[in-house]
């Protein structure tokens, strides 16, 4: 399932583009400049195909494309078999599933050539840096992707996945590297932020604070924040802001609070110029057709795109800055 989606994740971290820098921005100028200068850092740029990194510095738009099946008898860049740290709800074959066709989907920009990911360029990038997935489970199973993708070029003996909870995190010892999950699905504090005993009757949000999150994200070079699923649980969440009071709010106002919260630490706290930071918002569900998906429908999704516009661009302001 995650394998679908791993080259994308892999472009994410490569050349530093997520859609929500664009959706957040409402124009493309800033953040093209912005992934022009970390694409064509000596680091980066001495390891790109040249006709790509000259086709991507003459204005080819990534997002502008189409998934399209590779030909037959094209290898996916893992499987299930090549890769022991997927867990077993993301092993779609071993899970049932008959056909493997949906290893071979690839994203094509209509302007330009993706090239094949190079396992061995990022760990280049990634030389004494940290990568840190932040979020829910579909965060998790990017996390798991990115971990096969990478994997699969180092020596058995020379990396090594444990666990500090609510991290996980796969160490690639001769690069000094670290690709780290952690367990926050809404960013801001919660009574679900257990990394595995997170399931609660009664969700219940700290709007006006990360403060125990964030400890954990001082420092990280390349962040990559995502929520959304969690906080379309129910038309209304126990939250508390500026006080110790609960109060029900409306999930769209929760929503906008939190992300300012996550801003505004942002903002005081993060620097630009040694960090990378990434915003991911809506995402698909993956839960079983059977199961009650609560908030989860195409017109409460549309809802919640509008009631969240002014925050997204309040937010890309601050992203920009």
């Amino acid at each position: 399932m995650s394998s679908l989606l791993t080259f994308l994740l892999a472009s994410l971290v490569l050349i530093g583009a997520v859609r929500i820098v664009t959706d957040v921005s409402g124009s493309t100028g800033a953040w093209i400049h912005e992934i022009h200068h970390w694409l064509f850092s000596p680091v980066f740029y001495n390891h790109f195909d040249e006709d790509f990194a000259n086709a991507f510095r003459n204005g080819c738009n990534l997002f502008d494309g189409k998934w399209a099946l590779e030909e037959d008898g094209s290898r996916p860049l893992y499987t299930e078999d090549s890769c022991p740290y997927l867990t077993q709800p993301v092993t779609c074959q071993r899970n049932g599933r008959p056909d493997s066709t949906y290893q071979r989907w690839k994203w094509e920009p209509r302007e330009c050539k993706l090239p094949r990911f190079d396992a061995l360029m990022l760990l280049r990038s990634l030389r004494n840096k940290r990568l840190m997935f932040i979020g829910d489970s579909l965060q998790r199973t990017q996390w798991e992707s990115m971990v096969c993708l990478l994997q699969s070029v180092v020596p058995d003996r020379r990396k090594s996945v444990y666990k500090d909870p609510p991290r996980r995190i796969f160490f690639v010892e001769d690069y000094n590297a670290t690709v780290e999950f952690y367990w926050a699905p809404f960013i801001v504090e919660s009574n679900s932020d257990h990394a595995t005993k997170h399931t609660v009757q009664k969700r219940q949000v700290r709007l006006d604070s990360v403060d125990k999150h964030s400890k954990k994200w001082e420092g990280v070079d390349i962040l990559v924040f995502e929520s959304y699923v969690w906080w379309m649980y129910k038309p209304l969440i126990n939250a508390t802001f500026g006080s110790s009071d609960v109060k029900e709010y409306n999930i769209f106002d929760a929503y906008k609070l939190a992300l300012k919260t996550w801003a505004n630490w942002l903002e005081s706290t993060f620097n630009p110029q040694l960090q990378k930071a990434f915003f991911m918002s809506l995402s698909p569900t993956h839960l079983c057709n059977k199961q009650e998906l609560g908030m989860e429908t195409r017109k409460q999704r549309e809802l919640f795109q509008r009631n969240i516009s002014n925050t997204k661009t309040v937010l890309g302001r601050r992203i920009k800055s």
